[in-house]
């Protein structure tokens, strides 16, 4: 420690601090001082920095000085958010004592540690997302995974290989991940580094020690109710997400009622790739659309984080997701009941997260009325569902329980507009408390107190000038004239003598002025006792009304899906167990939505079956719309297994499980890998995961490489997915390779399409319709040319094109064409066969070179002369 630090500790205030600050070496301390969070020394500068505030120094006893940076302790909410946000732990030192009651130093310690992961507070976090703390037991072959969101309650687990539980991270977004210690570096090497990462030691993550915390905290005598008895690593992720949440004194958690399994086979498979690719959450372009853009129309919180949800977890259930179309088409055709639905969801809002802050004595009154407005507003919403003609939503109606006993607690304790804070008092109603009904009539009347005792003083005394008044000296007093004082009762306490009067006081004056004076803080203490007693009351609905939530949540989605269905002309998709894709019309929901006033989306048609058309081979130039195409197939598909409704005429979609996507290039500099090697990488996980059902969309493989090598690795790719002994995935491959085109000679599964366009004085349009039929023209100059590129560049590029198709039609074989292979030439175009002046140059002087003659000096005189050009050019 240096001479500063020891300094720094000397005085009682900062030896205090210190020795907190030791247990939190890591969190930004915010440390109650009086009306005042203080941070000092490295943490003050940090707070400084993130939080806009003044950061200043003063003297600390022996020391020369401390920093210092601090904020009013009422401004938490303000200024905590922003912290936790930077990505900063912080503890919250609260004092622990009424400073009126000590002369020592005032107990301090720590009442809360919010995390990026961990926090009650509202501003922190995204309402209509979740804010999740995820847990990762790495072990050698399968890893367990756990995740909760403690402001909902929502705790989720499961185990599986690294690819999936990297889906899973991708899908959730967890804020912060807790692994063991000595797996980071591994983390960090499957998983990347963008997470919030936290480490425990090893003891943490063990069988015996996560099972007794799970049935400790449930009450159970083993997990087999949970569906996770035998899933050590997924217990053993659980486990440590609880003693995660004890270690940042997070200990109320009985809003934590379940913890539910994710089942890899109930969901269809979105791998990181695919999840980005498809931007269905987030897109990297500044400002861009997404899916969830477009199709949520949710009206409260529960109803946004639980579309997020079914966004990234598509079902592969027939039924389950049939019973989804069934209620958004009863939706769409019963416009009053949606509205009714949706405007008392609307009032709902977000209840999932207020009955939590129950559990947790967090919860304010103004947020227990809104929770009894939100129970009575739960009422018509049943009414409408079990009025409705189909069973699936009259189920929903009888699931739902109003909770009568929940709003007749809250209505006969609480005030209908109770103050937010309970130590502002005027939170309990009238009448419920006799005890607080006098205090509030002694300290709210006591004007009508006193001037009943003059009144009956003056009536007894028969002294009609006779005046209550106080001072800070004695409190209340008799003030009498000198006319009467004669007339004074001998009771009465003489205090002090003025000119014209004298003062007296009272047994019962004084009594009076102790119990006024009083009376505020008792009030405080009784509306403070009896709103516990409330809150402990209403810990025993949380299970009934988080049942509620996940009803009004799925309510809300499915209204959402009827409204949007209904305002972007989406029809109902018919889910089998077929293998057929049959998509008519089809249009991007994006994309869709951007076009230009008066301009409409140009639909297509795709079909894709196992037996007659696995495979879509799609050229055409750049700009066409390929990769969109691509997309909206792979998006339609994925609205329908979510239970939404699509962008098409029609659909019929036999189930997919698996849905891969390879759009899109980017490098991933940050690991060394540049755009081919993610290609490729991207590319293998999808050739080792197929399936019979799965839906494979490939965009420009092989780009990234020379030209024949690329061509020769989307010929191999596409031929093992055609040939694979086991499976028959659907596939559509859009390409720049023409060559690819051949393959529909000798591969019966695969046929050609291309994107149209039409050419006309030497300028390209582009249709963006579908038709059968490969093509050889990619038209990069014209797109070129539109982009802006000058002038001179376009000329440039059109006379080597010319030269290069030159060079290459008089170096081809003109051999026929083999049909286990492209018909192209082994080796790639070689500078030497371009037509370039300064190429043809060193092309002649090799030529003209007579080796016989030539000595070993001379020979490397004249390649270094060779090298020096080639270096110039």
């Amino acid at each position: 420690m240096s001479e500063k630090e020891n300094r720094v500790v000397e005085t009682p205030l900062m030896k205090q601090y210190n020795a907190v600050k030791a247990k939190y070496p890591n969190a930004l301390l915010l440390f109650r001082v009086g009306d005042f969070y203080e941070t000092f020394s490295d943490d003050a500068v940090i707070t400084s920095e993130v939080l806009g505030i003044v950061l200043t120094r003063r003297a600390n006893g022996a020391a020369s000085f401390v920093e210092l940076a601090g904020f009013p302790h009422h401004a938490l909410d303000v200024y905590l958010p922003k912290l936790v946000k930077a990505g900063h732990r912080v503890a919250i030192c609260d004092q622990l004592e009424d400073p009126k009651t000590t002369t020592k130093i005032v107990k301090r310690g720590v009442t809360e540690l919010v995390t990026p992961g961990v926090s009650y507070n509202d501003k922190t976090y995204d309402q209509k997302a979740n804010n999740f703390l995820a847990c990762v037991h790495c072990s050698e072959n399968i890893n367990g995974i756990a995740l909760i969101d403690i402001s909902t309650g929502e705790f989720f687990t499961a185990q599986g290989n690294n690819e999936y539980i990297d889906k899973i991270l991708q899908s959730f977004k967890p804020k912060e991940v807790v692994i063991q210690k000595r797996y980071k570096n591994r983390f960090v090497e499957l998983f990347g580094n963008k997470l919030y990462i936290t480490t425990f030691d090893d003891w943490v993550f063990t069988k015996d020690y996560a099972y007794e915390l799970l049935t400790r905290h449930f009450q159970t005598t083993s997990l087999k109710g949970y569906g996770i008895d035998n899933l050590d690593e997924a217990v053993i992720a659980a486990g440590g997400i609880l003693h995660y949440l004890t270690d940042t004194c997070h200990d109320k958690l009985e809003h934590i009622t379940s913890i539910s399994r994710l089942e890899e086979d109930k969901y269809v498979w979105l791998d990181r790739f695919t999840i980005n690719n498809l931007e269905l959450l987030h897109s990297p372009n500044e400002n861009a659309k997404t899916l969830i853009d477009i199709i949520d129309n949710t009206v409260s919180p529960m109803g946004s984080r639980l579309m997020r949800k079914w966004l990234v977890l598509p079902l592969k259930d027939v039924a389950e997701i049939n019973t989804r179309l069934d209620i958004t088409e009863y939706l769409l055709k019963n416009i009053d009941t949606s509205n009714g639905i949706r405007e008392n969801i609307r009032i709902v809002g977000d209840l999932e997260r207020a009955i939590s802050k129950i559990a947790t004595g967090r919860i304010n009154p103004r947020e227990l009325i809104h929770i009894k407005d939100a129970l009575n507003a739960i009422k018509p919403i049943k009414n409408l569902c079990c009025k409705s003609d189909i069973e699936a939503l009259k189920l929903i109606g009888n699931s739902i329980d109003i909770c009568e006993e929940v709003v007749d607690i809250i209505s006969t304790r609480l005030k209908d507009e109770p103050a937010v804070l309970i130590q502002k008092c005027g939170v309990i109603r009238d009448g419920f408390n006799n005890e607080l009904d006098e205090l509030r009539n002694l300290a709210y009347s006591a004007k009508d107190y006193l001037a009943n005792i003059q009144q009956r003083e003056i009536e007894s005394t028969g002294i009609p000038s006779l005046k209550i008044g106080f001072n800070n000296v004695f409190g209340y007093y008799l003030e009498v004239t000198n006319t009467h004082k004669d007339k004074v009762p001998s009771n009465w306490e003489r205090k002090q003598t003025l000119v014209n009067s004298e003062r007296y006081v009272t047994s019962e004056l004084k009594d009076l002025e102790s119990r006024i004076l009083s009376a505020e803080g008792q009030i405080t203490a009784i509306e403070l006792r009896l709103y516990e007693e409330l809150i402990s009351d209403l810990t025993r609905f949380i299970r009934p009304i988080q049942n509620n939530c996940a009803y009004i949540a799925r309510l809300d989605c499915l209204v959402s899906f009827s409204l949007t269905a209904r305002s972007n002309n989406y029809t109902r998709p018919e889910i089998n167990d077929t293998y057929e894709l049959n998509i008519r019309d089809g249009r991007h929901p994006v994309i869709e939505q951007l076009m230009p006033v008066g301009e409409s989306y140009i639909s297509n048609d795709i079909y894709l079956d196992n037996d007659t058309q696995q495979i879509i081979m799609i050229t055409g130039p750049n700009m066409s719309g390929k990769s969109a195409l691509l997309r909206q197939t792979a998006l339609i598909v994925l609205m329908a297994q979510i239970g939404s409704f699509v962008p098409a005429k029609s659909a019929i979609i036999g189930i997919v499980d698996k849905i891969f996507t390879r759009v899109g290039a980017s490098d991933n500099l940050s690991s060394g890998e540049s755009t081919f090697m993610v290609e490729m990488n991207e590319t293998a996980s999808i050739l080792n995961n197929i399936s019979n059902r799965s839906l494979i969309l490939l965009d420009e493989i092989g780009r990234g490489t020379s030209t024949y090598d690329g061509i020769s690795i989307a010929w191999a790719i596409t031929e093992y997915l055609h040939d694979n002994p086991l499976y028959r995935p659907k596939v559509m491959f859009a390409t720049h390779y023409h060559e690819l085109n051949e393959m529909s000679n000798t591969k019966k599964r695969i046929k050609n399409f291309h994107v149209t366009v039409r050419e006309a004085n030497n300028k390209v349009i582009f249709l963006r319709k579908l038709a059968k039929g490969g093509t050889e023209h990619s038209f990069g100059i014209h797109v070129a040319k539109m982009s802006g590129m000058p002038k001179k560049i376009i000329d440039r590029a059109t006379d080597i094109l010319k030269q290069l198709e030159k060079s290459q039609h008089h170096n081809l074989s003109d051999k026929e064409t083999s049909k286990s292979c492209p018909s192209i030439d082994p080796l790639q175009i070689s500078l030497i066969q371009m037509e370039d002046p300064l190429l043809t140059q060193i092309k002649e002087e090799i030529l003209n070179i007579d080796i016989n003659t030539l000595t070993p000096i001379e020979a490397l005189m004249k390649l270094n002369e060779i090298k020096k050009v080639i270096a110039k050019f």
